[in-house]
């Protein structure tokens, strides 16, 4: 009678943890959708603690959770079909917010010391006016990086972008001496990862969990684009200084809204 008793116990503690952990993920995935909403800031939602208790969290503290479309390795390495990604930047718009580096590193697990994606202060010449260049990726259309890796673990997709495959990458560093942007970092230490994603399956659309002893970079966020959103650096920033689409079905289209100087990558 009394292990009937904890069954019953343990059952409905069960029960409530798969409440609050789905409910946080709900959350989670709406904040995501938002896009960086001010008006959410101070929100409140009520959720069951373990101990079922019902409990008001500030929505602040409720972690992200994207929704990603589950692709094969082969998918992941060959791109969506029909599909040519290319993103504007608007060198006049952007003033440093750095809500874009913030946004990336949050979104790719990544520490304050590593990112993917630099906003540097150039001057043209010396009676040049100074400005503020956003530096990702540039998923190039013949990327050196690819050409020198002898693994095959940098790869460009039919869709324009350039990733990386870490279960193949040997942390050669050869594609970090190939790049001319110089946007590529190396994991010298065992990551620190929470334990949720470290249980994750990777993929080189999603770049987690990364590992000690491989090459990152800007990964363009093709889980997202592939689930019809937009990367976490375009909705973050709080001056529109990205633009991004496909180029088979948007170019035509926003021809009409890029400014003339607006720096474009090909991807």
């Amino acid at each position: 009678m009394q292990n009937s008793v904890d069954n019953e116990a343990n059952d409905r503690r069960d029960f409530l943890k798969l409440g609050v952990l789905g409910a946080a993920a709900a959350c989670g995935s709406m904040l995501c959708s938002c896009g960086g909403n001010k008006a959410d800031v101070g929100k409140k939602v009520k959720l069951l603690s373990p101990d079922g208790e019902l409990v008001e969290v500030d929505t602040k503290h409720l972690r992200p959770v994207h929704k990603t479309v589950v692709v094969s390795r082969e998918e992941a390495r060959q791109g969506i079909p029909g599909k040519m990604f290319v993103m504007v930047i608007d060198l006049a718009k952007c003033n440093n917010a750095l809500k874009c580096v913030s946004a990336c590193q949050k979104m790719h697990h990544l520490p304050e010391v590593k990112e993917w994606l630099q906003v540097r202060l150039m001057k043209d010449s010396p009676a040049a006016a100074p400005y503020w260049f956003p530096k990702t990726c540039f998923h190039c259309d013949n990327p050196p990086c690819v050409k020198v890796c002898p693994v095959d673990a940098t790869f460009k997709r039919q869709d324009g972008l350039v990733l990386i495959d870490t279960e193949r990458c040997i942390g050669c560093k050869f594609c970090m001496a190939a790049c001319p942007y110089s946007t590529r970092v190396f994991n010298w230490s065992e990551p620190e990862l929470p334990e949720e994603v470290m249980c994750l399956t990777y993929s080189p659309e999603t770049s987690v969990p990364s590992k000690v002893g491989t090459v990152e970079k800007c990964d363009f966020c093709p889980d997202m684009v592939r689930a019809g959103q937009l990367p976490d650096c375009v909705t973050a920033c709080p001056n529109g200084v990205f633009y991004c689409g496909d180029e088979n079905e948007d170019a035509v289209s926003s021809q009409g809204f890029i400014p003339i100087d607006a720096l474009f990558y090909r991807y």
